[in-house]
């Protein structure tokens, strides 16, 4: 497979698949005040204001996927102001097995709600832009493009538990405090300022796997340096949500009906409607639908338990990484015409 088709596989893969703005997050311990868990998360959740106080900055991005075995790596370049809410990126996408480059590098303009992406591959003409509406897609451009948008990564700290400080460090000259923590993506999404709101949403319905794992460096006024998250999705084909069990289902006679499908015991036309002790009635010890509880506990842990490893094989998880730094570059983004805006058939790249 190519390069380009394996970075498209990417893309495809992904489209298969509350509180106030700027409160605090909960910490490890569900509170917000002064425990070390509750600055830790405030440290964080509150790094999306700090980069728009901060104006701009250049930024520079990596994405990681496994594919047939085979580790992807998409890295990227560019500036975003943080004011204006949007930037440009230069994207490079992964080489053949050979070494030799099979792709022209991508550039992409990020706006509010749209990206617009130029050499995008087959089927588009290369002087015409491709624009996605990004409150649209699964995933809310999380990984779609290639690389999280520098203000949505930060957004989604928003939505930050469970966060600890691992440590201090010294990252390319700057010494920067070291969190780590899960973000929920539904939960960033009502703590965001409207504007940022669309692609979150989005992105809590499209992704399998709401909790995102993340590690954030941040200097000493606050501002982001580098963020770290682990976004996961179903692959190509298996859906927007993996089913709760395995193929073949365990056990199908006595599976709980809220962890697959339903057996006869599960379906209303083919129950009595009956009390117990009255004659045709399940034991007293059962419940109404007939079904034995030690039964149906054992059975609803065992399809739990295919149901997590049916996710084991057909999610697929991207890290995705974002530097920030020269804070206060001048960023200038110029957008395209309409008539270089294409609006005909997108061709996907195909394995070869």
């Amino acid at each position: 497979m190519s390069a380009l088709a394996l970075a498209a596989a990417a893309t495809a893969a992904a489209l298969s698949g509350c509180v106030s703005s700027g409160a605090v997050a909960e910490g490890q311990d569900g509170g917000s005040g002064g425990s070390p868990d509750g600055v830790a998360a405030r440290a964080v959740a509150e790094a999306a204001d700090t980069l728009v106080q901060a104006g701009s900055s250049r930024v520079s991005t990596s994405m990681r996927m496994a594919s047939g075995g085979t580790l992807l790596t998409i890295t990227g370049t560019g500036v975003f102001d943080y004011a204006r809410r949007q930037g440009q990126l230069t994207l490079e996408l992964p080489k053949d097995a050979a070494g030799t480059e099979e792709h022209k590098p991508i550039t992409e303009l990020l706006t509010p709600g749209a990206l617009y992406m130029k050499n995008r591959g087959e089927g588009v003409p290369p002087s015409k832009w491709v624009r996605m509406d990004t409150t649209r897609l699964p995933d809310g451009n999380l990984v779609t493009g290639g690389a999280t948008e520098p203000l949505v990564a930060a957004e989604l700290l928003r939505g930050a538990r469970q966060v600890t400080l691992v440590g201090e460090e010294t990252r390319d000259g700057v010494r920067v405090r070291h969190y780590r923590g899960v973000a929920d993506i539904a939960r960033a999404a009502g703590a965001a300022p409207a504007a940022d709101r669309g692609p979150l949403r989005a992105a809590a319905v499209g992704f399998t796997v709401t909790r995102v794992p993340f590690d954030a460096w941040l200097d000493s006024v606050g501002r982001l340096r580098e963020l770290s998250q682990s976004f996961t999705f179903a692959a190509a084909g298996a859906g927007p949500a993996a089913p709760d069990r395995a193929d073949p289902p365990p056990d199908d006679a006595h599976r709980d009906d809220k962890n697959g499908a339903a057996s006869d015991l599960a379906d209303p036309a083919k129950l009595k409607a009956t009390r117990p002790g009255t004659p045709g009635s399940p034991p007293a010890d059962m419940d109404p639908a007939g079904r034995d509880p030690a039964r149906t506990d054992s059975a609803a842990a065992r399809s739990r338990a295919a149901g997590a490893a049916y996710r084991a094989r057909h999610d697929v998880t991207v890290v995705s990484t974002t530097r920030y730094d020269l804070f206060g570059t001048t960023v200038i983004v110029i957008m395209p015409r309409p008539a270089d805006i294409w609006t005909g058939k997108i061709v996907s790249a195909q394995p070869r």
